[in-house]
């Protein structure tokens, strides 16, 4: 099946399951009305856009952040050098960002994911995103610095789905986030229950959590608490000294079919796996094909697993990134390299780097 049909029906499924959530609420309902007109416009766009020869994705990954308020183990943003670092690079400022914005909203692109460091840090950039009720922004965060007025933030602008991170129950979370953590996150949780506002939670699938956080027992005490999207991350051992965490072959098969199964059973629940998803869309979806990564300092990267970057969005285009020779090349190897489980470009990393020259 065609890789943009593929694609349009997901974004299909995550509104049906909002409208599902919102069924009851004003304001989602509101909110619903208004979007699915411009999803219908996105898609449409895109679609023109394909006909001049320019496939562009519809979603984009930009981590408005340098910096986060913790350091947990294994965090790929850190072990990448996009947060934390003393490189003497700027973050994008907020006019930068809105002209990203602004190309993205004129490509067709649907969805812009939020990421760090620690998005609710660029609270200006939240901002910013409320402004473009046309495209649904989900925000990665570790909900620590939610607090009152950025719940009553997110009241206002239905379009920012908060996405909170976590490893399992307290006792996974606290490991790898801090002690005190996982409470504040069942603290925000509830905050938002009580404003019906939709929002999910991104779980690190590794082989000592996996049989925790895919039982129907943990969703449903998730389903309890609000939450309408969990997605599945495959933990990818960027930081060195913790490849025992990775999940072999056969547990990524078992991941994907356990989650098949939950989505039979968890209607009302958007449950997401990634990379594990990208096989049945034909492999890799980075580099343009499904999505691409902006890091706090504009440059553009296939995949933020895979931070080799050849242009950056303070001087070039949207559209200049996608046309790229750069990007047609990772889409090759990725191709080359075929559906093998993981993360592609992460497990093809001497291929990206000799093209960096």
């Amino acid at each position: 099946m065609n890789l943009n049909v593929m694609m349009d029906q997901n974004i299909k499924q995550i509104i049906k399951t909002a409208g599902r959530f919102y069924l009851n609420n004003g304001k989602g309902r509101s909110f619903l009305m208004g979007m699915l007109p411009a999803m219908a416009k996105s898609t449409g766009i895109r679609k023109q856009q394909g006909k001049k020869g320019l496939q562009v994705p519809p979603f984009l990954i930009a981590s408005i952040a340098s910096q986060c308020n913790l350091r947990c183990a294994g965090c790929y943003a850190w072990a990448g050098g996009g947060c934390g670092t003393t490189t003497g690079k700027v973050d994008l400022d907020t006019s930068q960002w809105r002209s990203i914005f602004d190309q993205a909203s004129d490509l067709g692109v649907a969805f812009i994911l939020l990421a760090g460091g620690e998005p609710f840090l660029r609270r200006d950039i939240l901002e910013l995103a409320g402004e473009y009720p046309n495209i649904i922004f989900p925000i990665f965060t570790n909900g620590t610095m939610m607090d009152d007025a950025a719940v009553e933030f997110l009241d206002q602008h239905r379009n920012l789905i908060p996405i909170l991170s976590i490893e399992g129950n307290a006792e996974e979370t606290d490991a790898r986030r801090g002690t005190g953590t996982h409470a504040q996150i069942e603290a925000v949780m509830v905050a938002l229950k009580m404003k019906n506002i939709l929002f999910g939670v991104s779980i690190t699938v590794t082989k000592e959590n996996m049989k925790l956080v895919t039982a129907p027992v943990f969703l449903s005490s998730l389903e309890d608490q609000g939450c309408g999207v969990t997605l599945y991350v495959e933990y990818v051992p960027v930081e060195t000294g913790t490849e025992h965490l990775v999940l072999g072959k056969s547990e990524i098969k078992i991941l994907q079919t356990i989650c098949l199964e939950l989505r039979k059973s968890f209607r009302r629940m958007v449950i997401l796996s990634f990379p594990g998803d990208e096989e049945e869309m034909g492999g890799c979806l980075a580099s343009g094909r499904g999505f691409f990564h902006i890091n706090p300092y504009g440059d553009a990267e296939p995949c933020p697993f895979s931070p080799h970057a050849k242009q950056n969005l303070k001087s070039d285009s949207i559209e200049t990134v996608l046309r790229s020779q750069y990007f047609s090349d990772l889409r090759e190897i990725a191709v080359k390299a075929g559906n093998h489980g993981g993360c592609t470009l992460f497990d093809e990393k001497e291929q990206v780097e000799r093209l960096m020259g």
